[in-house]
């Protein structure tokens, strides 16, 4: 067995953290999600060197779901590795959070939003990562077809049973939200986080009112996706990598990547280097300047990209023109796509 990672000492001056919603808990401005590349058929050791990186670079909070992978549950697996073998000494000041509500096994009661399906895959995930219990528990996407007061209360159930320190919803809309949060704080475990894509290309969570439905209810929001799956970096500027997301066609596909599309990022790309940044960072610091973001989720294939998105903390502010700026390269992205 490895001997235990011994952290940068300085980790916790490189980072800035920040309060969830009105709640004692604080979270890194960037995060670490393992959506992407520690599955079963990636390289462990780079994982594991993506993990310890973070770790000393004042990441503390590590982003799962039970279905990450592939196949699922194989991130949580992974992860519970590292934690065994390197940083068990470190748990408290780690916070690990995982998620339910997409299909994980055959049946009626492995996917969506019943208590059943709920409670039991907290229980697997909670083997998988060797933890007795997780600091937050998401309800992955909203189903329809169980009531929300159900869903709500398994959620509610697993933080008062110990399984979980906290309670979260993912990819809710602006209504949902509010009710779920009355729900959880009626039973006395208030909503911590809202999780959201939101980025650049992707302006929705403004548009429809998820950031101010999350802090009107106390909760903080929580951003996966800030850099469009890699979009928004200049990785796809002078074609597609063979190691890339894209192609490989899953979440990201070479056909989305259209002429028009590119154009814009290259002047994004070009807006982000006349501030002095690189695209990547300044998509981040783009989503950081809203106060009602707690923390954006980072994905990364290797430890130097990592690093890259930590530049966004402690980034200048963006002035007013500059925004107004930005806007309008948007504007003709939307209307380009």
């Amino acid at each position: 067995m490895n001997p235990q990672h011994e952290p940068s000492p300085d980790r916790y001056d490189r980072m800035e953290f920040r309060r969830c919603g009105i709640s004692g808990l604080r979270l890194p401005a960037i995060s670490l999600g393992l959506w992407h590349n520690f599955g079963a058929e990636d390289d462990f050791e780079t994982m594991r060197q993506m993990v310890l990186a973070a770790f000393d670079n004042g990441i503390t909070h590590f982003d799962l779901a039970n279905n990450y992978g592939p196949p699922p549950g194989s991130a949580e697996t992974n992860f519970g590795r590292i934690l065994a073998t390197d940083l068990r000494a470190h748990r408290d000041e780690l916070v690990v959070s995982t998620k339910a509500g997409y299909g994980m096994w055959p049946g009626p009661y492995g996917d969506h939003g019943s208590r059943k399906y709920l409670l039991a895959s907290l229980d697997q995930s909670l083997r998988r990562l060797g933890l007795d219990y997780v600091d937050v528990f998401y309800h992955h996407r909203p189903d329809p077809e169980t009531p929300l007061e159900e869903t709500m209360g398994a959620v509610s159930d697993a933080v008062r049973s110990g399984k979980a320190l906290y309670a979260a919803v993912s990819n809710y809309d602006a209504a949902g939200v509010r009710r779920a949060a009355e729900l959880l704080r009626a039973s006395g475990t208030p909503m911590l986080l809202h999780q959201v894509r939101y980025n650049l290309l992707d302006r929705r969570a403004e548009a429809e009112g998820w950031l101010p439905a999350a802090a009107e209810s106390g909760a903080g929001t929580i951003v996966f996706s800030p850099l469009a799956q890699g979009v928004l970096t200049d990785r796809y500027l002078h074609g597609v990598p063979a190691d890339s997301r894209a192609a490989r066609n899953g979440f990201l596909r070479t056909d989305s990547l259209t002429s028009a599309l590119l154009s814009r990022v290259a002047s994004l790309d070009s807006f982000a280097r006349d501030r002095g940044q690189s695209l990547a960072a300044m998509a981040l610091s783009w989503i950081l300047r809203r106060p009602e973001v707690t923390s954006v989720i980072v994905g990364a294939s290797r430890p130097g990209q990592l690093v890259e998105s930590l530049k966004a903390v402690g980034a200048s502010a963006f002035s007013e023109d500059e925004l107004k700026c930005l806007d309008a390269l948007l504007a003709e992205t939307h209307a380009g796509q």
